[in-house]
C-alpha cells in the first residue's frame, strides 16, 4: 500500500469470483429501471454490513458504504493509492517522526448541522483507544497515540509513542474517521458525518439509500442526490441485475466467467484493477491439531494455489505467500514457500502423528470467492485425508462466530491495507500467539529506513514459515458499470465507493 514518507505503490490487478447464468437477449432491454434520472446511481454490493459504524465494527462492507460518503477522516487516500488532505488541510510531521500536527478545514459542519471542529477529533480518537473499544486499528494504531492536544478549535496535535511511516494513510482509513460526540453511539445505524451525504433508510436485507447533505461544504460539486446499495451476494443475481438495469454498476464484481460477455456489451464498460486484498484459508491456531506448525504447513502443501485461482477466478488473481498484497511497497514473494505436494502433506501429517481421516470443519462466509473457493479447497484436502466438511455461514454469522474464534477453518478475503500487525496480537481470531514476532514487529515500529524494510521482509517470512495461515491470493477488482457513469473506482486500495466523484455524463 501506500505509505506516509514512502506513499509508494506498485499496483498490479486481479480481483473477485463466482458462477453465472447465461444472458439472452430478452435481458437486454434499455437498461432504464436503474438510472432513470442523471442525479441517481444504484450500485450492487456482495455484503450487507451488519453496522454503519466502521470505528466500532470490522466489516469492510461498512466502508463501501460510509467512508468518503457519510464519514471523513484527516486525510484521504485515492484509488491510486496516494494521500491528500481531506478534514485537514495540512500537517507537519516533527523531525522524529512521533508528533504530527493537523489543521483543520474551516466551515465543516456534521449533517445535522453541528460544527466540526479539534474537539471532534480528540473525542473521535479517545474513544477509538478506549478500553472497551471494538476498533480493529486500536491496537496497530490508536493505543499508539500517547497524547492528543487541541490548542485551538482548528488545530490537532497527535503525539506517537513510536515513529508510524504509515500514519498519514492510517488516518485516511475509515477506521479514522471522525464522529461527533453527542451522535457517535447511534452510528451503527445512524451514521452523522461531515461528508457529501447521509443517511436516508436502511431497509434490512434490502439496501441502503443515502441522499445528499444539505450542510456539505462543497454542494455544487455533487452531481448524484441519491444514491442506492442494493446486497446481491449470488454472482448469477450480479450479472442478472446489471442485463435488466436493476442496477447501474457493480464495482466489486464476482463473476469473471461473464466478463468477456460484458466486454463485448456496449453499453457496459469493464475495468479490472488492484486490491490490497489477502486471500487467506484461516487455521485455528489455538485448535488441536492445528497448534502444531507441521499440520499448518502439511495444509499448506495440500493447496493447488494455481488450481484454485483458475477455478475461482478465471486466472484473475495473483498467488500469495506471507500476509502482504503485491502491490505493498516492501512486499517479499513467498508464494512459492509451499509448492503443492499432496504426498509431502500427508509426511508431515504422519509426522505430527496426526491420524487419517482427519475430520475438520471449513466454515465458508457468503462470498463466491468463498463458497465456490472452499468446493475445490475441500476437494484437495480430501487428497491427503483431511475431510472437511463444509459449513456455509451468513455474513453476520461469520461475524458472530468465526471470527470470535469458533472455527476449525475458514476462507476470507482480508481486504483491509498493511493489516499485518493483527499476527501480533494473540486474541485475533486465527490465535496466532509468537513472541519471536511481535519482538521483530516492535523492532519495526521503532526503525526507519533500510532497517525498517529488512524487518517488514523478516516479519512476512516468520508468518510463512510459521504457516500460521494458507495464503492462497490477491484478487484484482473488476468494476461492470453503465456506460456513461463516470467516477467509480477501477482499483481498491481501501474498499470505498467515493461517490462525490461520480457522475452521469
Amino acid at each position: 500500500m501506500k505509505f506516509d514518507r514512502s506513499i509508494s505503490r506498485r499496483w498490479l490487478g486481479a480481483c473477485s469470483v463466482a458462477l453465472l447464468a447465461t444472458a439472452s437477449l430478452a435481458l437486454t432491454p434499455a437498461l432504464s429501471q436503474a438510472q432513470t434520472r442523471k442525479d441517481t446511481v444504484v450500485l450492487g454490493m456482495i455484503l450487507e454490513p451488519t453496522s454503519l459504524d466502521p470505528t466500532m465494527a470490522p466489516a469492510a462492507a461498512i466502508g463501501e458504504i460510509v467512508h468518503y460518503n457519510i464519514l471523513e477522516g484527516l486525510t484521504k487516500i485515492n484509488v491510486d493509492g496516494s494521500v491528500s488532505p481531506l478534514l485537514a488541510e495540512s500537517w507537519k510531521m516533527d523531525a522524529d517522526g512521533k508528533a504530527f500536527t493537523f489543521k483543520l478545514r474551516k466551515g465543516v459542519k456534521f449533517s445535522d448541522g453541528s460544527a466540526f471542529d479539534a474537539e471532534a477529533v480528540k473525542f473521535s480518537f479517545e474513544r477509538a483507544k478506549a478500553e472497551k473499544s471494538t476498533n480493529k486499528a486500536k491496537g496497530a494504531v490508536f493505543n499508539n497515540i500517547s497524547h492528543i492536544s487541541t490548542p485551538d478549535a482548528h488545530t490537532v496535535v497527535l503525539v506517537l509513542n513510536n515513529p508510524d511511516g504509515n500514519f498519514l494513510f492510517r488516518m485516511g482509513e475509515n477506521t479514522a474517521v471522525i464522529l461527533h460526540p453527542n451522535s457517535a453511539a447511534n452510528a451503527a445505524t445512524k451514521p452523522v458525518g461531515t461528508g457529501p451525504y447521509k443517511l436516508d433508510n436502511w431497509a434490512k436485507g434490502s439496501a441502503v439509500t443515502l441522499s445528499k447533505s444539505d450542510t456539505y461544504r462543497d454542494p455544487a460539486a455533487i452531481k448524484i442526490k441519491k444514491v442506492t446499495f442494493r446486497f446481491i451476494n449470488d454472482s448469477a443475481a450480479q450479472v442478472a441485475a446489471l442485463l435488466a438495469g436493476d442496477i447501474d454498476g457493480m464495482p466489486r464484481f464476482q463473476s469473471p466467467q461473464s466478463l468477456k460477455q460484458f466486454q463485448a456489451d456496449k453499453r457496459f464498460v469493464v475495468e479490472v484493477g488492484s486490491t490490497a486484498g489477502k486471500g487467506i484459508m484461516t487455521i485455528n491456531n489455538r485448535k488441536k491439531p492445528f497448534d502444531d506448525v507441521r499440520v499448518r504447513r502439511a495444509l499448506s502443501h495440500a493447496i493447488d494455489k494455481k488450481a484454485f485461482i483458475d477455478g475461482v477466478f478465471e486466472g484473475l488473481a495473483k498467488p500469495i505467500g506471507s500476509h502482504m498484497a503485491p502491490t505493498d511497497a516492501g512486499y517479499v514473494e513467498l508464494s512459492g514457500l509451499y509448492a503443492y505436494d499432496p504426498e509431502k502433506a500427508k509426511a508431515l501429517l504422519k509426522e505430527a502423528g496426526v491420524q487419517t481421516p482427519l475430520n475438520v470443519t471449513l466454515t465458508l462466509p457468503p462470498p463466491p470467492y468463498a463458497r465456490k473457493g472452499g468446493e475445490i479447497l475441500a476437494a484437495q484436502l480430501a487428497k491427503v485425508g483431511i475431510v472437511a466438511k463444509i459449513e456455509n455461514v451468513e455474513w453476520a454469522q461469520w461475524l458472530g462466530g468465526t471470527f470470535k474464534g469458533n472455527f476449525d477453518l475458514t476462507v476470507i478475503n482480508h481486504v483491509e491495507p498493511l493489516d499485518y500487525m493483527n499476527y501480533a496480537n494473540p486474541n485475533y481470531y486465527w490465535g496466532y500467539d509468537s513472541k519471536a514476532f511481535r519482538d521483530l514487529a516492535a523492532k519495526h515500529s521503532e526503525a526507519s529506513g533500510k532497517e525498517r524494510t529488512k524487518l517488514f521482509g523478516d516479519m512476512q517470512r516468520l508468518i510463512a514459515q510459521d504457516a500460521v495461515n494458507v495464503f492462497l491470493f490477491n484478487a484484482s477488482n473488476t468494476a461492470v458499470y453503465r456506460k456513461g457513469l463516470k467516477g467509480l473506482w477501477s482499483s481498491s486500495p481501501v474498499f470505498a465507493n467515493d461517490m462525490a466523484a461520480v457522475s452521469w455524463q
